[in-house]
């Protein structure tokens, strides 16, 4: 968790997710037109992990919307309900939320009222 968002910062965070979860060549990785998501060196580390990029038509958030529909969930359920005095505080209940509720615990409509966790396992 860092105060800005630089290429940098959205390259360690990609290299933390396919660390921890080892996605298949193919995965893909949607984004915003963010500088940092269109950066050369971003979009050349996702072809070394031979993963696609998927970037939204400029003006159509539909293209993104799972993504527009959880950071959404996720400020409505979190974010406006408190203000945390640390970083540490704001990263120890973000994490809280995403894995141990919203990955774990809550059912999502576009999965067919199954949790993401439940879906990945069903999906193999």
């Amino acid at each position: 968790m860092r105060d800005h968002m630089r290429t940098e910062l959205t390259s360690a965070a990609l290299m933390m997710a396919i660390q921890r979860q080892r996605p298949p060549a193919g995965l893909i990785c949607h984004s915003d037109r963010g500088s940092q998501y269109a950066a050369e060196a971003y979009r050349r580390q996702l072809a070394d992990i031979q993963a696609i990029p998927s970037m939204s038509r400029a003006g159509c958030c539909y293209d993104n919307a799972p993504m527009e529909s959880f950071f959404h969930t996720l400020k409505v359920e979190l974010i406006h309900q408190r203000r945390w005095v640390t970083r540490d505080e704001a990263r120890r209940d973000l994490f809280a939320y995403i894995e141990g509720y919203s990955n774990r615990q809550r059912l999502h409509s576009a999965l067919g009222y199954i949790t993401p966790e439940k879906a990945e396992r069903n999906a193999g």
